[in-house]
């Protein structure tokens, strides 16, 4: 199953349960699209950072290749191993560019598509924000309720000292 990532912005101060609808929802696992058309799919996406970074590299690679006198078949097989990395690492690129961007990581998801993980998340998140509203459900750090009597504080019975825990109930006792 596909493990999602979900993304929040915070640089506006806005409140979080206000911007839902800005939520971005990051599949993890090679890109298909990424691999095919990478420079594209980098625009497409707005990463310029990243763009930026595989034009260098391609252009860094194909100059030591050229001074290497490498030869064409040598020159696919180099671009075409750039293009499986970029497409395995273009949702770390994503992320990483929503994480520069001051967005933060609420959750991760595991669903079978990408709405699927929607549903997954809100469901998820709309309990923990109501269990935050409601006063009777906050921890306020007393402790459990015992049986002890009116002004007794509440303590475990002793724990015998002359009796053993296991198969043989008596110290020394015959096997």
């Amino acid at each position: 199953m596909p493990v999602y990532t979900v993304h929040a912005p915070t640089a506006d101060g806005t409140d979080t349960r206000r911007a839902t609808d800005r939520f971005v929802f990051v599949r993890d696992g090679f890109s298909f699209w990424a691999f095919l058309i990478g420079p594209v799919w980098l625009i497409y996406r707005r990463l310029w950072l990243a763009l930026a970074g595989y034009i260098g590299v391609s252009i860094a690679v194909a100059v030591a290749l050229s001074w290497l006198h490498a030869g064409f078949g040598t020159r696919s097989v180099v671009m075409l191993l750039i293009a499986i990395l970029m497409g395995m690492e273009a949702a770390s690129l994503r992320r990483w560019t929503l994480s520069r961007g001051k967005w933060r990581q609420l959750d991760i998801v595991v669903a079978d598509g990408e709405e699927a993980a929607e549903r997954r998340f809100f469901d998820r998140w709309t309990m923990k924000q109501t269990a935050e509203l409601d006063q009777m459900s906050v921890d306020r750090g007393a402790p459990p309720p015992t049986r002890s009597g009116a002004g007794r504080p509440f303590s475990p019975p002793p724990v015998p000292r002359d009796d053993i825990i296991g198969l043989f109930p008596q110290p020394g006792g015959s096997r």
